[in-house]
């Protein structure tokens, strides 16, 4: 009370001041009356056409399972398919390199010592310390789209399915579905079943009835016979083989994502695997990938909106056969792998972010997508054609400067377009949109 008295007192003291200085021909305070006042910053709105598309499953997709897989903006899941994890020293090399996630295990693995890591399981095993369980591996190609009695045995094993000639696939995975923890994330990887020969609604099927996440493999790389019109030649509708240019392409990996991502309606997060060497035995037509290779393809599958990436790290042919292509090969994959999974782990809070569908119109040889993150756009792109070339963005957002991520150089941004050049099939450029512009959201 005493302090709300004075301070009463000390406004009206300045009151009688004023008066009294007016009066007696001294200098008046100052008239704010012509000082307009201050306005609120008007609300930014965001230009027509662009619009906010949240990532497959949304951010917090993982949060719903048990012992779940980080939701922190932070992961991205970057895995390797069907390690092993037994040795200390082992798995420093695999998180040297980068991954943070084992997508398969073989069962005398270390769980322990993959968390103690800081590292993420998914094996075909129930484990208490497990972030998901994984069904069977494409069982679409071994098992095909049907209903039909399982024996249990697996390719190889023998008869699969009763009678031998029927289609068991669907009974595969929903048995071993049966088989997974309570509230665990399932995932499982598909092939060439749904990407290629089967129909729509069996494809469909596979895709939206048995797991949480889900991924397909198609090695365009490297694969002696993915170009043949009854496989690769789905790009085209089947009608005619692929050329090799048309063929060995970073952007089909692109297409890979997208076949599922359609098939999975967006409901889930579609993962994308990419061969770290030389999956197949040798013969003319099947080639090791090399590192440009790698770093395109998987660019293009985050570019077309994969969730996580998976490196199939066994090589049956080729300088180097191993079932560890990234702790036994010499090359310059693992530089390649380590860099761009690097780049991932820097760039994973925007690859958790919602794509901005609209915000940067390429012309040219190219395939791009734009998120928005922390206020700012940033556009991704990769050559869709063999010899690349030059492209033109297009912003809708406003912006001075496109920032060349990791390149140490940038580019102006002119009447709200910039232009770059792909120098062939492999190159991957991304940029930061800096310079005031906004959409708004």
């Amino acid at each position: 009370m005493k302090g709300r008295v004075k301070a009463a007192l000390g406004v009206l003291a300045l009151l009688c001041l004023a008066a009294t200085a007016t009066i007696s021909g001294a200098t008046p305070l100052p008239d704010l009356t012509g000082i307009p006042a201050r306005q609120p910053e008007p609300a930014r709105t965001h230009p027509p056409g662009t619009t906010l598309r949240e990532v497959d499953g949304g951010t917090a997709f993982y949060a719903r399972f048990s012992n779940a897989l980080p939701t922190d903006p932070g992961y991205f899941p970057v895995g390797v398919w069907f390690e092993s994890a037994l040795e200390k020293d082992y798995v420093a090399k695999d998180l040297a390199a980068g991954l943070n996630t084992y997508v398969v295990l073989t069962p005398d693995s270390d769980l322990a010592l993959v968390r103690r890591s800081g590292m993420y399981a998914i094996p075909t095993f129930q484990a208490s310390l497990a972030s998901g369980y994984a069904l069977g591996d494409e069982v679409d190609m071994w098992g095909g789209g049907g209903d039909a009695p399982w024996t249990g045995k697996y390719p190889g094993e023998g008869d699969i399915c009763v009678p031998e000639q029927a289609k068991c696939g669907f009974t595969v995975q929903q048995q071993l579905r049966a088989a997974a923890p309570p509230g665990a994330m399932v995932y499982a990887n598909y092939g060439k079943g749904v990407t290629f020969w089967l129909s729509d609604e069996q494809s469909q099927a596979f895709i939206r009835r048995f797991q949480d996440v889900v991924s397909a493999d198609n090695y365009w790389f490297t694969d002696p016979n993915i170009c043949a019109k009854t496989e690769g030649g789905a790009i085209n509708g089947n009608v005619r083989d692929l050329d090799p240019e048309e063929c060995r392409l970073a952007a089909n990996y692109g297409w890979t994502v997208e076949r599922i991502r359609k098939l999975a309606g967006g409901a889930a997060p579609v993962w994308a695997f990419v061969e770290a060497g030389h999956p197949f035995e040798d013969s003319p037509a099947a080639t090791t990938i090399t590192g440009p290779q790698l770093r395109a393809a998987v660019w293009s599958s985050l570019i077309h909106g994969a969730r996580g990436i998976v490196y199939f790290n066994h090589s049956f042919g080729g300088d180097c056969v191993t079932q560890h292509v990234l702790r036994d090969c010499p090359g310059d994959v693992l530089p390649a792998v380590t860099a761009v999974n690097k780049q991932i782990k820097e760039l994973a809070p925007v690859l958790n972010s919602p794509f901005l569908d609209g915000a940067a119109t390429a012309t040219g040889p190219v395939d791009s997508s734009a998120r928005l993150h922390d206020g700012k756009v940033y556009v991704f792109a990769g050559a869709n054609r063999p010899s690349g070339g030059q492209a033109s963005f297009r912003l809708a957002c406003g912006g001075t400067t496109a920032v060349v991520i990791d390149e140490n150089r940038t580019i102006p941004v002119s009447d709200g377009t910039f232009t770059d050049t792909f120098a062939d099939g492999n190159t991957v450029h991304l940029y930061r949109i800096e310079g005031g512009g906004s959409c708004g959201f």
